[in-house]
């Protein structure tokens, strides 16, 4: 069934996923803050700055002002970073139709928090909307390319589970329904994390046993943390967590891959990130993971590891080295 979307947040994966809306034959109304690149994307009809080459098509409208985005609309996606998740929402609620359904797609934890997306969402926006999180391994490029793309689906609510997978699925575009949300956003933030830290394994060439033993175990990591939390262990084994990490960790175009690829050739994070175009969301998730984990009592070694290269208190190298001195244990343990 065709309807209007407004999706918040014209980076490359809200533009991606404008296009793809558009392309399954809803009205999409692509909303970004800055006036300039409305103009540019109404203008060129493609977003040059963060989603080169993928015309836009004409249901794709971009707009500039939230109450225009916003007006009757009862579907709204929310993709905009996660350190902006806050404030837009904020500025979003007085616009925002009653009852309306929110999809959030951004993985990360709010930085003083430590809430997961969909908890922001809630605080900002009230109890009158389901809330939808949606993750999985899904590279903007290739959703915009209309390349095959499986994800899952999250919410509290079935009912609303089955409305998002009804208006978001494809014909290259399959989505997978949970009613495990912790899990789902513990297991897109953190994986971020760990990508950083195989991408530092690759970047000094300690081979693929490293990388995949950094993986694997990154993954124990997660479901650890995600486990805490109150998610189903079940859940890290799927599209949201090991789908999502694999991509992350090892495919060419992830952001927080190449973050720990510069680093492991020396070069200062603020000067990685200073070059990149799109927030690699794995570089302020890290101080919040461990803050997370601390909670709950959890030790988190690659995580830890992660966040000391980051911040300038250890080398990559010495990291790594750190990481297989560790006493030994069961792997289950």
């Amino acid at each position: 069934m065709s309807r209007v979307v407004a999706v918040l947040g014209a980076g490359g994966w809200g533009t991606a996923l404008a296009v793809h809306l558009a392309r399954i034959n809803h009205d999409v109304r692509l909303w970004a803050r800055d006036p300039d690149l409305v103009a540019r994307l109404g203008r060129e009809r493609t977003n040059a700055v963060y989603l080169p080459g993928v015309p836009l098509p004409e249901a794709v409208v971009p707009v500039a002002s939230l109450a225009a985005a916003l007006d009757g609309v009862a579907l709204v996606v929310a993709a905009v970073p996660s350190h902006g998740t806050r404030s837009v929402m904020r500025l979003a609620a007085p616009h925002v139709a009653p009852g309306a359904t929110i999809v959030s797609t951004t993985k990360g934890l709010e930085q003083e928090t430590l809430f997961r997306m969909s908890e922001v969402v809630r605080q900002e926006l009230g109890s009158g909307h389901d809330i939808v999180a949606v993750s999985g391994p899904s590279f903007a490029a290739e959703v915009a390319r209309d390349l095959p793309t499986a994800v899952c689906a999250a919410s509290s609510s079935p009912e609303a589970v089955e409305r998002v997978l009804a208006d978001f699925r494809g014909p290259h575009f399959r989505l997978y329904g949970s009613g495990d949300v912790v899990g789902v956003e513990i297991g897109g933030a953190l994986k971020n994390v760990i990508a950083i830290g195989s991408g530092v394994a690759e970047g000094l060439g300690l081979g693929h046993n490293a990388v995949a033993g950094l993986i694997t175990r990154g993954l124990a990591e997660i479901a650890r943390l995600a486990c805490a939390a109150g998610a189903d262990r079940q859940t890290l084994a799927g599209l949201a967590g090991l789908g999502d990490l694999v991509l992350t960790c090892t495919g060419g175009p992830s952001r927080n891959r190449r973050v720990g690829l510069e680093l492991a050739q020396g070069r200062r994070v603020e000067e990685i990130v200073a070059n990149m175009k799109m927030v690699a969301e794995g570089v302020r998730t890290a101080r919040a993971a461990l803050a997370l984990g601390a909670r709950h009592g959890l030790e988190m070694p690659i995580a830890s590891q992660v966040e000391a290269v980051l911040a300038g208190r250890t080398d990559p190298r010495t990291a790594l080295s750190e990481l297989m001195l560790r006493p030994q244990r069961a792997e289950a343990g």
